[in-house]
């Protein structure tokens, strides 16, 4: 309102007078005298010295119109700005992401997406931890499971099912567990999340939760070392099908327990609750999306291979 009103002040002072001023913007007189009474009150000083036949400004007066023509200028330039960062696709966007996943599925979607818009920056930041979005300036993230910051908003993006998996070199020298029990008298591969370790492995047992305790020599926050581990036949690892896809399809790794469903967690984007994000922001998460859903299909429809 302040902006509109500098306006209306510049248009009287280049008009002459309040009532040709109301006549350019469709105003009764009553609503310029108003209106440049509320700037007056707004700045406390008379802006201008009015008679029967004639206006004239104040030292305050000319001080304003100097003032109101750069600021205006200066709000036209900043509109101008923002508009056309709504219509190209330009500046920087900053995300989160498993550390496996990020680096097999994300990292290359962003090569394209870089590649189409060259003015456009990317700051990606690798973790499996849950990091706070709008303490480090995150415009989203891409996480696995339920959404535990009730503020955040979020966009599915498919199915994870989990997976129990070793080598075949780790079978052959320790055997082959044929119940999710049995997993209590292997070496397990745990992940940390945080302060929290993943010790209890959840299945499903004659169609009941059965959950198992596991132990191992060796525990991890990136999930990346954990299925390196795995790999080199340390131990059994319980890993998202979108880690391990590859793996179980080479026969680098096998899959155990297949009778008995491990559960899984949903893949989702998250952001802070903002009212318009940048449309760069917006096409990437919708790329991300419809890229990870043909991934999604390839791997079986729900994850499954």
């Amino acid at each position: 309102m302040l902006l509109d009103n500098l306006a209306l002040f510049l248009l009287i002072v280049e008009k002459g007078g309040l009532s040709a001023a109301g006549r350019e913007k469709g105003l009764s007189p009553a609503s310029v005298s108003e209106r440049l009474a509320a700037l007056e009150t707004y700045y406390g000083a008379a802006l201008l010295k009015r008679t029967t036949r004639a206006i004239s400004l104040t030292e305050e007066g000319r001080l304003l119109v100097d003032g109101a023509r750069r600021l205006l200028a200066e709000a036209d330039e900043l509109e101008s700005g923002i508009r056309a960062g709504t219509r190209t696709i330009s500046g920087p966007i900053r995300l989160s992401a498993p550390e496996d996943m990020g680096r097999r599925y994300i990292v290359p979607i962003l090569d394209r997406f870089l590649a189409e818009h060259p003015d456009v920056t990317v700051d990606l930041n690798l973790t499996d931890g849950y990091l706070d979005l709008v303490g480090q300036g995150l415009d989203f993230a891409i996480r696995h499971g339920a959404l535990a910051d009730s503020t955040l908003r979020s966009k599915a993006l498919g199915e994870n099912r989990r997976v129990v998996c070793a080598a075949p070199s780790y079978l052959d020298a320790k055997g082959r567990p044929e119940h999710p029990d049995d997993l209590s008298r292997h070496d397990c591969i745990v992940m940390r999340f945080g302060p929290n370790l993943d010790r209890e492995w959840a299945f499903q047992v004659d169609g009941k939760p059965h959950k198992v305790m596991v132990r191992g020599r060796r525990v991890a926050n990136d999930g990346g070392l954990v299925a390196t581990w795995c790999r080199a036949g340390h131990g059994i690892a319980l890993k998202s099908i979108w880690d391990v896809a590859e793996d179980l399809a080479s026969g680098a790794l096998v899959e155990l327990l297949e009778g008995f469903s491990a559960g899984g967690t949903g893949l989702q984007v998250v952001y802070p609750p903002l009212s318009v994000q940048p449309r760069r922001v917006r096409l990437l998460i919708d790329r991300i999306a419809s890229e990870l859903g043909l991934l999604e299909k390839v791997l079986g429809g729900q994850g499954r291979v």
